[in-house]
């Protein structure tokens, strides 16, 4: 996904808990990235959300994609939201 959308000029910021997955897409494509979770409203902040037109929750965590979702227009006035909701087994 970052791929895509890096190539079509977006700039974009990707947040995830895991330091090392970001260090490797960091180092492979022209983007920001942040350690931290997305469904806490500091860590949102720190991403400029304010300016931001979409917000792709894409997480593993149900929750997390959920919450930061209803954050971004509440908080941040993002206009576009999208979360992965994982299918229940």
């Amino acid at each position: 996904m970052a791929e895509s959308l890096v190539g079509e000029n977006n700039d974009i910021t990707i947040i995830d808990t895991d330091a090392e997955k970001l260090r490797l897409l960091q180092d492979r494509f022209d983007l920001r990235t942040l350690v931290g979770n997305a469904s806490h409203p500091s860590v949102l902040e720190q991403t400029d959300i304010a300016d931001a037109d979409i917000l792709l929750a894409v997480t593993q965590s149900d929750e997390v994609n959920m919450v930061a979702c209803k954050l971004a227009p509440s908080l941040y006035n993002t206009p576009t939201k999208i979360a992965r909701i994982l299918a229940a087994n």
